[in-house]
């Protein structure tokens, strides 16, 4: 059973940044695609990036490319978000996703990190 443990969220204020880390154990294939999802109070969860476990192909939503980046660290079966320039908008809950296809969850999920943006 995959485990999805998240990590480096907190309180910023709007300019600032901040970076997340997914650590996953299990092996992870090829075929797997590793994001992030947030979910804001009172409105739906929505894709943030991914990346393919063993391609450079990243995906981002609109909102945040330019400022956020995902990467990973195959030796530690890390994914990471570097969010840059933060928007109080960007306040949400950030959950880490394994899953087949980019900017659709799959069935692992991490236990979710607060982000907080202060304008």
């Amino acid at each position: 059973q995959a485990q999805l443990v998240e990590s480096g969220g907190g309180l910023v204020q709007a300019g600032g940044s901040l970076r997340l880390s997914c650590a996953a154990s299990g092996r992870l294939y090829s075929s797997h695609v590793m994001g992030w999802f947030r979910q804001a109070p009172g409105k739906e969860r929505e894709f943030v990036a991914a990346i393919r476990w063993n391609s450079d192909r990243t995906y981002y939503r609109d909102s945040v490319k330019g400022r956020f980046t995902i990467s990973r660290e195959n030796a530690k079966n890390t994914v990471y978000l570097q969010m840059n320039n933060l928007k109080p908008e960007d306040t949400a809950v950030y959950t880490c996703n394994r899953g087949t296809t980019p900017g659709e969850p799959g069935n692992y999920w991490g236990q979710g990190t607060q982000v907080t943006v202060s304008s």
